[in-house]
């Protein structure tokens, strides 16, 4: 076990061992939230006055708690959210909802489908061939899955009530590129400010592009978490109905982040996301964290 001077001057490594056996669940949340943001940033975290994007979203973890939060992060529900508000056309069709891994039959499954947990985010199996999947692989991975606490690890508090369960659904994928790619808003108070798109997920050898554009689809020059990509991106058919629908979706919302696809020319409602990389990951340069961090307009606590 390392020193306790070593630590105190490691907060990553504070945190890594606070999570690793399983103290952090006790921890309040502002506190840890501090621990954990220092850790990422090498600072401390200003939760009194906050400037920057990822201050800010720590501070709505901490005091902007709506119930309606925990449907929207609910990858089941929210096509209930979706659909009274922009239409059932844009949902991706859910093929089964189960609470446990022995209830799926794989046997009434088509040979392409999807399956993830409703309660994080690391829980995806992508199937597009059932002949080549190893089941039991499969299982393992939602098993584990679903014990997953995401909530303790990010205090990100709409998931803290999400029931973890397992949706299958529709296999999707673009013809024309050949993935499934995310096009991803960021939205304050109703309001489209800029998106990101994910690109080469699907490709095992490769690491994930992400590839930040404003509103007339410029390309802004910084990076957070992943590099650019280094082919040209095409702005999406659907544009600008993403745009018209994530502003419908995200109305009356500090901010929150809505995903969606377009495939062969139609859009799909993704997810919607409350605190994007959990308002832990840097910008490159970090200029931009004031930039978006500006567009926030904290609601009274």
């Amino acid at each position: 076990m390392p020193s306790i001077k070593k630590l105190i001057k490691n907060p990553a490594k504070v945190v890594y061992i606070l999570d690793k056996i399983g103290v952090s669940k006790i921890i309040p949340d502002s506190a840890y939230l501090k621990l954990k943001y220092k850790a990422n940033f090498e600072k401390k975290l200003n939760i009194k006055t906050p400037r920057t994007y990822n201050e800010k979203l720590q501070w709505l973890k901490l005091y902007d708690r709506k119930h309606e939060y925990t449907e929207m992060v609910d990858k089941y529900e929210v096509k209930k959210y979706v659909e009274r508000r922009i239409g059932k056309e844009y949902i991706i069709p859910t093929l089964g909802v189960w609470d446990c891994v022995e209830d799926i039959d794989f046997s009434s499954l088509p040979n392409q489908f999807v399956l993830k947990c409703t309660h994080d985010s690391g829980g995806l199996i992508i199937c597009n061939d059932k002949s080549k999947l190893n089941i039991e692989q499969a299982k393992s991975k939602l098993k584990k899955a679903l014990k997953n606490k995401f909530y303790i690890y990010g205090r990100e508090w709409p998931y803290k009530n999400v029931k973890p369960r397992i949706i299958a659904e529709k296999y999707m994928e673009d013809s024309t590129t050949g993935e499934l790619r995310d096009y991803k808003f960021f939205c304050f108070n109703g309001v489209a400010k800029a998106l990101f798109i994910a690109t080469d997920r699907q490709k095992a050898d490769e690491e994930v592009k992400f590839d930040f554009f404003n509103m007339e689809f410029e390309h802004l020059d910084f990076r957070q978490g992943h590099p650019n990509s280094k082919k040209q991106i095409f702005k999406p058919i659907t544009f600008d109905l993403m745009k018209k629908m994530a502003e419908k979706l995200s109305e009356g919302i500090p901010q929150v982040r809505v995903d969606f696809y377009e495939v062969d020319g139609k859009m799909y409602f993704g997810e919607i996301t409350f605190f994007h990389h959990n308002g832990l990951v840097p910008f490159e340069p970090e200029e931009w964290d004031l930039t978006f961090g500006s567009w926030i307009n904290l609601p009274q606590k």
